[in-house]
């Protein structure tokens, strides 16, 4: 335990790339009285509206909260919702050097509408299309140019198409030639394309559907689960397997919810790491709160495995506050505690 508390007081001397979909939250606060004449809908009494940055902004979030230095490089549109988001960024002191604007694309909002402790609906807002070859093209050499005063680049795969596979290819090589840290938020459809990077984080649920999606794209056949069933616990501790060898990573971080986290490592260890929760009352964003602990504590010097506890930590801590919210070093040094 203080070794881990040794790792976590370096935190502030890590400075990381975020790479991935930028995402507005909006909560729409209030409360439920009546139902509304004109359907079988509940009103809400609306006195209350904020804004935090979500999808990987939330991610620069965690990582400024926990002290470290954090660069956010993504896209947003040209509207009212881009300026809400960019301003709600300045207040927590997170770079904006790598934040380009595209004219036909909305800047992504989730917007969730809250009577009291309970969510009544989400709407969002968004363009998920590739991005065009030429703001591409800006975005890797932005990279190119500052990568090396990086310690790690973490990528954060919303699905809604800053992460494409042009992208991925290039960002990868040039981390992997500059010898950086690449941990990656993944989403399945893109599995094949996070070869030799440090570590992925998928829940349960993504690593079985990537099972399920490489399976039909690997002609070698080399996964040997029966995907038309339900995954057991062993089903997924094989699929980690394979997956870590199908891509060469040095490891595989599995968050399993209430079941708390598996680490697979390059060495063939695996480690199931219990939850630490005390109470949960919001999931949303405990992923992104586990991919920014995990790759701090790595750039402080932690083993994989030391990363995995300090992350599971965080991540205990974070499902006890409601909405997209975050921690900071000393509720996490407290907990370790």
């Amino acid at each position: 335990m203080k070794h881990l508390k040794e790792i976590i007081r370096k935190f502030d001397q890590a400075n990381i790339l975020v790479v991935g979909d930028l995402i507005l939250d909006e909560y729409i606060w209030g409360t439920v009285e009546r139902i509304s004449p004109e359907a079988p809908v509940p009103v809400l009494w609306a006195n209350k509206r904020t804004f935090v940055p979500g999808g990987t902004a939330n991610v620069a979030n965690n990582i400024s909260s926990l002290g470290g230095k954090v660069t956010l490089l993504g896209v947003t549109g040209d509207d009212a919702n881009s300026k809400i988001l960019l301003n709600e960024l300045k207040k927590r002191k997170i770079s904006l050097q790598g934040i380009f604007v595209e004219n036909n694309r909305h800047t992504t909002v989730k917007t969730r509408i809250l009577a009291g402790h309970q969510q009544v609906v989400r709407v969002d807002w968004e363009h998920t299309h590739d991005l065009s070859k030429e703001l591409n093209a800006k975005i890797l050499r932005y990279i190119e140019k500052n990568i090396r005063s990086f310690d790690a680049i973490i990528i954060e795969d919303y699905g809604k198409g800053v992460i494409n596979v042009a992208l991925l290819k290039e960002l990868i090589s040039l981390a992997k030639v500059n010898k950086k840290i690449i941990t990656v938020d993944p989403k399945e459809e893109n599995f094949q394309y996070y070869r030799q990077v440090t570590s992925i984080t998928p829940n349960r649920k993504e690593l079985e559907n990537a099972i399920r999606n490489l399976k039909i794209q690997d002609t070698a056949n080399r996964f040997r689960i029966n995907t038309d069933k339900l995954f057991t616990d062993k089903d997924v501790d094989s699929a980690a397997r394979q997956i870590l060898d199908y891509l060469n990573l040095d490891s595989i971080l599995i968050t399993l919810g209430e079941q708390g986290m598996k680490l697979l490592e390059k060495n063939g260890r695996l480690t199931h790491i219990p939850t630490v929760a005390q109470e949960v009352f919001d999931v949303s964003g405990a992923g992104d709160t586990v991919i920014s602990t995990f790759t701090l504590a790595l750039c402080a010097g932690a083993s994989k495995l030391e990363a995995a506890h300090i992350a599971n930590f965080a991540a205990g801590i974070v499902v006890g506050k409601l909405g997209t919210a975050v921690i900071n070093a000393g509720e996490l040094l407290e907990r370790i505690k």
